[in-house]
């Protein structure tokens, strides 16, 4: 199936530039007895928190090489840490909306077992 996934790049000056390359999208295992992908429904919304998270830390670091106060960074870790953790939340509750519906409908139980897993590194 073909899907377009953006990828972001950061240059020095912090500069943020998104672009996307259509190839095949391998999700490694099949949903339904139909084998169909499912919807994404915030696919963007999760690049877009992906895309700031990434600037962050790239001010951040620029933050670290101009020898700025520890407390300040760690206190902007901080935010990344959590802007991070929100974005798995938003992934979360997508994957659970779309995939696992359909996985349980269907009776894929090794979906269910691999968001268990997922789940599981994802609350350490």
């Amino acid at each position: 199936m073909e899907d377009k996934h953006t990828h972001t790049h950061i240059g020095k000056n912090g500069e943020v530039t998104v672009h996307s390359h259509g190839h095949i999208h391998e999700h490694g295992h099949t949903h339904g007895k139909g084998g169909h992908s499912h919807v994404h429904t915030n696919t963007k919304a999760v690049l877009n928190r992906l895309s700031r998270a990434i600037g962050h830390l790239e001010s951040i670091r620029r933050m670290v090489e101009d020898g700025r106060d520890c407390s300040e960074v760690l206190i902007q870790l901080s935010a990344v840490k959590s802007a991070i953790n929100n974005t798995g939340k938003v992934i979360l509750q997508d994957h659970i909306e779309h995939c696992i519906v359909d996985a349980v409908e269907s009776g894929d139980h090794e979906a269910l077992e691999e968001l268990s897993r997922a789940i599981d590194r994802f609350v350490k």
